[in-house]
């Protein structure tokens, strides 16, 4: 007799005769209804606005309230143009730096230049004046 052979060692069980759970033998038209492919359009609500997504635009999906499609290509457009200005006045603000930068530069050559002119005049003229 086995010491601790009963209490420790467990039968195997048999192995269980269960049904297929393969989903492959539905047809065409049942698989959307079973596993939820039919969702519809997407839709989007936030606050009291309601927005759909149908063919590629977001439509106002509660009728009157929101922002139309037509007010909302006119803002897109708006919104293009403004972009638009915004970058050619970048540029030109650039461009007026740019400009203003130079001309410091230039300026700050020619004090450097007439600086240069009178130490050299001074020199010349305690030239002439100790010669002479």
């Amino acid at each position: 007799m086995p010491l601790f052979g009963n209490k420790f060692s467990p039968k195997k069980t048999s192995p269980r005769k269960s049904t297929s759970l393969s989903n492959l033998t539905l047809d065409q038209t049942e698989k959307p209804v079973e596993f939820g492919l039919d969702y519809g359009p997407i839709k989007v609500k936030l606050g009291h606005n309601e927005v759909a997504f149908e063919d590629g635009q977001w439509i106002s999906a509660n009728g009157g309230s929101g922002v139309s499609n037509k007010e909302f290509i006119k803002m897109k457009k708006q919104n293009q143009q403004l972009t638009e200005e915004n970058n050619l006045l970048k540029i030109k603000l650039e461009i007026l730096l740019d400009m203003l930068s130079e001309t410091t530069a230039e300026a700050h050559l020619q004090e450097n230049e007439i600086e240069e002119l009178r130490a050299l005049t001074k020199k010349s003229g305690k030239r002439k004046g100790g010669t002479g």
